[in-house]
């Protein structure tokens, strides 16, 4: 099932990232994280990151992207900059979890 946007397919692809952050390594993930953001901002296809904090004492943070299409993030995924990007953040990180999803329906706020 495919939703139209704009009256267009809607291929956009979510990227989910559960990281679990080594214990007092909250400063150094976050360093990390920034860098990492600023440069795959201007990625092509790229839309948002989000990055979600626990409230709880878990260590376990969320990274969430969005892209235009799945093709825009793998072809990044699997260019030679993306592990050497990355690398700044395994340091503080010993466990992760990736989800990927093509999303099909979206809702944005309320009509009036």
């Amino acid at each position: 099932m495919r939703t139209l946007q704009n009256g267009q397919p809607a291929d956009k692809l979510s990227v989910v990232y559960s990281v679990h952050v080594v214990e007092g390594g909250e400063q150094g993930f976050l360093d990390a994280y920034e860098r990492i953001r600023k440069s795959v901002a201007s990625v092509p296809g790229h839309l948002i990151d989000r990055l979600g904090e626990p409230i709880d004492d878990s260590r376990q943070w969320v990274i969430t992207s969005e892209w235009e299409t799945p093709e825009h993030f793998f072809a990044w995924q699997q260019g030679e900059d993306h592990r050497a990007l990355l690398e700044p953040l395994r340091v503080w990180v010993d466990q992760t979890q990736s989800l990927r999803y093509r999303v099909i329906q979206e809702t944005v706020g309320a009509t009036p």
